[in-house]
């Protein structure tokens, strides 16, 4: 990392230039401020609308770090953890440009610790057995969260505070890497054949591993060569450098009385020091405007300010919905399963859910549309049929908590009028 507003983030515009009705388009800051922020229910957030590749609306609500009353502010620094998986995807896909794999390749090509897996089936009297799978487990699969891999042992309660930013919160033991966790995970049978069920997992710190694997680089080295570095993503990282640790936001929980607690203090935060286990699925942190260049880098197919990290088809197949038939999360949702986002209606691409539409969502949106979010509550959508993206930050655990996603589509959509 080097230093916040080295490069900016994307031309501002007036929203009105775009498209938006601006006093409509406000609404987007007076409702997070009265229902959330005013009423305590979140400290503070950050807020990045662009459209036609220009931002059209940038605000920093409330507070980072309740404990010093600090500010948000436009450099904070925010755990993206979930929202780190389309990173990974963009990684992982910037190597099948290069001719180096195919989606259909077995992950066990690459991946040799993963050679024999067998699959834990149920049968009818409620014994287990244990069977060859139907077929081998494919790097599309892992970039779809349909490898038959769980996040730990079925039914565990997953600390999710630390989940991805620390090898000890992921239950690998201190020093572990990503080497580590595959080996951990082919000592434990699939969940189900590969191909047949979605069940969000670790198969995206696979998909880390086989950047790794297929580049003969540390995955930390290949994102900042190949994402971080050409796209100006100058606060983006598995850890906060001292010299602007205190930037970083504070991390909160809601109690069953619905008061905040805090869950890491910026201060004496295991981020603030370099870590072994570089998470794809959840590692990550960065500034809200760092994320928006990788967002617009997507909208724009691949490049931003003369800076092509994929191609334009290559985007398309990311953002396309590859669930077989054309189906949606919730017909190949694993039972016991969750995501980041709803499942009805939901299409799933590579790292990324694809709507299907408002009428199969039931929200305002567009037929196309790609999106994730993290377990901090921060979410992020691109919308290319109307050129539109949007970053929000907060940092409340867990993300299902408040409605974050749905209601800002239908604030943001609303304002929409040309």
């Amino acid at each position: 990392m080097t230093t916040f507003s080295t490069m900016a983030p994307i031309a501002t515009t007036d929203p009105a230039a775009v498209g938006f009705d601006p006093a409509r388009l406000a609404r987007v800051d007076d409702h997070l401020r009265a229902a959330y922020i005013d009423s305590g229910k979140i400290p503070g957030c950050q807020v990045l609308v662009a459209r036609h590749g220009r931002l059209a609306h940038a605000s920093t609500l409330g507070v980072r770090d309740a404990e010093r009353s600090t500010p948000v502010s436009d450099d904070t620094i925010w755990r993206f953890y979930s929202m780190t998986k389309p990173v990974t995807g963009v990684a992982l896909l910037s190597l099948l440009e290069q001719g180096l794999y195919k989606l259909s390749d077995p992950v066990d090509r690459f991946i040799p610790e993963f050679r024999g897996l067998k699959v834990q089936e149920r049968l009818e009297d409620g014994t287990k057995r244990l069977v060859d799978p139907q077929r081998p487990m494919t790097v599309r699969d892992a970039l779809m969260h349909m490898t038959g891999i769980g996040y730990g042992p079925a039914g565990a309660r997953l600390d999710l505070a630390s989940i991805g930013t620390s090898a000890v919160g992921a239950g690998l033991g201190k020093g572990a890497t990503l080497q580590t966790l595959v080996e951990r995970l082919a000592e434990a049978p699939l969940r189900f054949h590969p191909g047949t069920h979605w069940l969000y997992s670790w198969s995206t710190d696979v998909c880390a591993r086989l950047v790794e694997a297929i580049s003969g680089r540390s995955f930390d080295e290949y994102l900042q060569a190949t994402i971080f570095e050409p796209l100006g993503m100058v606060d983006t990282g598995f850890w906060v450098p001292e010299d602007r640790a205190d930037r970083l936001a504070a991390l909160y929980a809601r109690n069953p009385d619905k008061s905040l607690r805090l869950l890491d203090d910026p201060e004496a935060s295991r981020l603030r020091r370099p870590v072994s286990f570089t998470s794809g699925g959840g590692g990550l942190l960065g500034t809200a405007y760092d994320y928006l260049r990788f967002a617009q880098m997507l909208a724009n197919r691949g490049t931003l300010d003369g800076a092509r990290i994929l191609g334009p088809k290559t985007v398309d197949l990311m953002a396309s919905n590859h669930l077989p038939g054309g189906g949606d999360m919730r017909s190949f949702a694993f039972p016991g399963g969750y995501g980041e986002v709803g499942f009805d209606g939901m299409g799933f691409g590579l790292t990324v859910a694809v709507s299907k539409g408002p009428v199969a969502t039931q929200g305002l949106g567009s037929a196309g549309e790609y999106l994730w979010g993290g377990a901090a509550s921060t979410i992020f959508w691109v919308d290319p049929a109307e050129e539109l993206v949007v970053v929000f930050m907060t940092q409340l655990i867990p993300s299902g908590t408040f409605d974050f996603r749905g209601q800002l589509k239908s604030l943001v959509y609303s304002s929409l009028v040309a």
